[in-house]
């Protein structure tokens, strides 16, 4: 045997020591030229030469089946030695299987030897990769666990394999070999991938690529397709193994045979390190699903899960986009925290950022030594906002890597849905920039049509793969058609984030109960596009972070008007076209803005049955919300929504319909007022012809804006010709059909037509207090419902028509930005607050004139002969006493 002084004995298969040296520094783009087995060119002798990359080695064996052989040291580390190679029945003559045994002063170890295996992406792999077309991308790239058979032994290890179309030279490092250049990788040609299988590296272990750029700097990346990562600040990729076994197949089979965008959505939106700090996922699966099923949300949506180095970002600045955060666990626990969700009956959500990431060196940023993630124009490369890269949607290989991104999430964690980040700084290549800041685009104009294609081709491929799924976007202009289908030229997503909405209701409920009659039009305006997309209704974490305030203390008032406030807006936000999202801590009332380094405020609502109130609030809201179908069935449909009184500014009430598809309706009256109305009353429902009212009224008398009781009674309301309740007369002549109300003494005047309608006669109600927690109001008589003190399951399944049912108050946020006068408004940047503070959260849709209404705003009263007003009826209730909120079932 030969130590590494030793003179090389002759080889029949010489290399250049120039090649010997380079592959031992790991400077080359073919290691295997040099490493591994390589046959005597003489087709007659039965040899091959294995050379071996052991540096600091004593000693270095060669075994195989026939024996074992020595090696001989040549340069640098490399060793050399001739083995026999097995011939088969034909004469063909076949590389060996062989171990190596390497002897470091008193340590020995035996290990497969890298270099003898062809590579592990095949000719199919590289042509879709270089096609940016491999939509199971994470399975050829990344780090991937796989075994091998052999005669001396099945042999399993790690395929690692990356790409870098422009670097010189990539090494793979890691625990394995101590960090050293021992593991140089080979480039598989034009399709820039560099791949090399490890024997012997299983999950848990750290690795990162070391990459020789064009300008001759090493560079020490993490894995952008790597399946996990160390737990921050440490930025080291992480190999996973596994072995989580799903039990979720009927809720698959149940969502690939549905339309979830039809059916029922209230999504509890978490951050899932600030919900109660300390918890896993392991622990979440527990204490979050089990809090979700009681307070009766559909969906949960979690903040991004993705790797992130930055715990203030909140997830929006990721830098690996296939590794869930190591923060609460293995990625198997998050498995297991959607599998709990999903056996609970809970769907989950994710947030998705497409849109740019950060500028890390050690992570996509400049990968290979050259823009290669990024565009290469920082005119179109680099999101001024927030500091960071914008993809190169054009790049067929980037693309690639996003689009498979989503398929992973969707596959590997069975997640529900994608609500996709910051849409509208993709759409616009001037976003958040001024004149000679952005170049137009072919075309001369503003559009991103790289970024556009990206988008069309993400959402077809989620909704082909995956049927059931829901690709959502948090998209903030009024960009047309992003919920209309790619076929029809559309973005192709199932749901958009209401934006407008979400603007102009809080702008509205930030306003003095006095003074909302002059705003009337902000908190009806939202029913003149509510039908230009497919909406989700968000009260988000952007709304309650940055000096915005919580929920709660967007409301004017005292506590109690704060906390009616918060009621009447949230039953608001149910009953109104679309679907609804509300943020945690919302719910709970809670006091101040939401902090990520902190916990909910749990211990005060304990103490506090106002806040207390709320959650109950949200609890009987979602549980009517389930049973109801009419207050979902047609969020998408105008046939689904009528309005009974949409001018009421004068009270701050709003009265409509919702509709089911089997005609069953739902009378909601809202009343924003910050206080009781005495003897105030609202319509019933038409019938289809407009001639009679065949529906029940209710007579309600309902506690203050506190919601500790509300009871109802039906209430015939009799036809032409029958006797009418005494604070209603209805009338029908041969030229009109029309209510004249009698007014009830010292109650508000008001005017106008009602077609066949009547109104229930008024109680007065008094104030309250809140009830202390476990007092109960007075006994509701036989028939009433106590909406205060209910319980979920007190909830009927299902009204019967005849059977109305009175729901409590609800709550509202403060919005930013003002509505302009575009049509299609440009956006702005969001700065401000957000990057005073340093803000890197990638989702803040613009604020000023990026309303997402897509329509001419500013106009107070709609016009009643146009088409879009006409959902706005003129005709205005009669008076009857109202809660600040009430949901009236009929």
């Amino acid at each position: 045997m030969t130590g590494p002084d030793s003179t090389p004995t002759p080889l029949p298969v010489v290399v250049q020591p120039e090649a010997l040296a380079a592959a031992s520094a790991g400077r080359t783009f073919d290691p295997h030229a040099v490493l591994g087995p390589h046959l005597v060119p003489d087709v007659d002798d039965a040899r091959a030469v294995v050379r071996v990359l052991r540096p600091l080695a004593d000693e270095v064996v060669v075994v195989t089946t026939d024996g074992e052989h020595a090696a001989v040291h040549e340069v640098d580390g490399v060793w050399a030695a001739v083995v026999p190679v097995p011939v088969d029945a034909d004469g063909a003559r076949h590389a060996p299987d062989y171990r190596v045994r390497a002897r470091y002063g008193e340590h020995v170890t035996t290990a497969d030897d890298p270099y003898r295996f062809l590579p592990t992406l095949g000719e199919v792999d590289q042509h879709l990769v270089r096609e940016g077309r491999h939509e199971e991308l994470w399975r050829v790239l990344g780090a991937n666990v796989r075994t091998y058979p052999s005669v001396l032994g099945d042999t399993t290890g790690t395929a690692f394999a990356v790409w870098a179309p422009n670097a010189r030279a990539v090494r793979v490092i890691g625990d394995f070999n101590g960090w050293g250049a021992t593991h140089p990788m080979r480039s598989l040609g034009s399709s820039g991938v560099w791949e090399l299988f490890v024997p012997g590296v299983r999950g848990g272990e750290r690795y990162k690529y070391e990459i020789l750029g064009p300008d001759g700097s090493w560079r020490q990346k993490a894995d952008p397709l790597a399946k996990g990562a160390e737990v921050p600040p440490a930025t080291a990729s992480v190999v996973v193994e596994s072995d989580h076994a799903w039990s979720d197949d009927a809720w698959l089979a149940a969502r690939a045979s549905s339309d979830p965008h039809d059916g029922p959505l209230s999504v509890y939106e978490v951050h899932l390190g600030s919900w109660r700090q300390g918890l896993g996922y392991r622990e979440l699966a527990d204490e979050l699903t089990a809090y979700v099923v009681e307070q009766g949300f559909t969906h949960v949506e979690l903040l991004p899960v993705a790797e992130h180095p930055f715990g203030g970002s909140w997830g929006y600045q990721v830098t690996g986009y296939y590794a869930p955060t190591s923060r609460f666990g293995h990625p198997d626990e998050l498995r297991h925290l959607v599998d709990a969700l999903h056996a609970a009956g809970v769907g989950v959500i994710v947030d998705w950022v497409p849109a740019h990431f950060p500028r890390d060196e050690w992570a996509l940023a400049r990968f290979d030594g050259t823009p290669l993630y990024e565009h290469a124009d920082p005119l179109r490369g680099e999101q001024p906002d927030w500091g960071t890269y914008v993809f190169d949607f054009g790049r067929n290989e980037v693309r690639n890597f996003l689009v498979a991104n989503a398929t992973y999430w969707f596959e590997e964690f069975h997640v529900d849905a994608l609500r996709v980040d910051a849409v509208a700084s993709m759409l616009y290549l001037d976003y958040s920039r001024g004149p000679g800041q952005w170049h137009p685009n072919v075309h001369g104009g503003r559009e991103n049509l790289e970024a556009i294609s990206f988008l069309q081709e993400a959402n077809a491929t989620a909704y082909r793969r995956t049927p059931g799924v829901m690709m959502i976007a948090e998209e903030s202009t009024a960009w047309p058609g992003v919920t209309r289908p790619t076929s029809s030229g559309g973005l192709g997503f199932g749901l958009k984030w209401n934006m407008g909405w979400m603007n102009d209701s809080l702008r509205y409920v930030a306003e003095e109960p006095i003074n909302r009659r002059y705003h009337h039009h902000e908190i009806t305006f939202s029913m003149v596009y509510a039908y230009s997309e497919q909406f989700v209704l968000p009260i988000s974490h952007d709304e309650v972070v940055h000096g915005k305030g919580s929920l709660y203390g967007k409301m004017p008032g005292d506590d109690w008007q704060k906390r009616a406030g918060v009621r009447s807006f949230l039953a608001y936000q149910w009953s109104h076209p679309g679907k609804q999202l509300l943020f945690m801590g919302s719910e709970i009332g809670q006091h101040t803005e939401w902090n990520e380094g902190r916990s909910l405020d749990w211990d005060g609502l304990a103490a506090d049955p106002g806040r207390a109130g709320i959650q109950r609030t949200v609890r009987d809201l979602n549980a009517l919300y389930r049973a109801t179908p009419a207050l979902w069935e047609l969020d998408h449909d105008p046939a689904g929504f009528e309005w009974l009184d949409a001018d009421d500014a004068d009270h701050n009430l709003l009265a409509f319909l919702r509709r089911g598809r089997d005609g069953s309706q739902v009378a909601v009256v809202v009343n924003f007022a910050g206080t009781p109305h005495e003897a105030s009353g609202s319509p019933c429902p038409p019938t289809a012809r407009g001639a009679r009212c065949s529906t029940p009224t209710r007579r309600c008398t309902a506690g203050p804006a506190s919601g500790t009781s509300a009871r109802c009674r039906p209430r015939p309301c009799r036809g032409r010709g029958a006797r009418t309740p005494s604070s209603c007369a209805c009338r029908r002549s041969a030229r009109s059909t029309s209510c004249r109300r009698e007014r009830p003494r010292g109650s508000p005047r008001l005017t106008g037509r009602w077609s066949a309608r009547e109104v229930a006669a008024a109680e007065p109600g008094e104030p309250e207090e809140d009830e202390p927690e476990g007092e109960q109001a007075d006994p509701a008589e036989p028939g009433e419902v106590d909406v205060g003190r209910r319980d979920v399951g007190d909830v009927p399944e299902r009204a019967d028509p005849e059977d109305p049912v009175v729901e409590p108050e609800g709550g509202a946020e403060q919005g930013e930005g003002e509505r302009g006068e575009d049509p299609h408004p440009r956006h702005e940047a969001d700065r401000g607050a957000r990057a005073d503070r340093g803000d890197r959260h990638g989702g803040h849709g613009p604020d000023g004139r990026d309303g997402g209404h897509g329509l001419q705003q500013g106009v107070a009263e709609p016009d009643a002969t146009s088409a879009p007003a006409a959902r706005h009826a003129t005709s205005r209730p009669a008076t009857r006493t109202l809660n600040p909120s009430a949901v009236v079932r009929s």
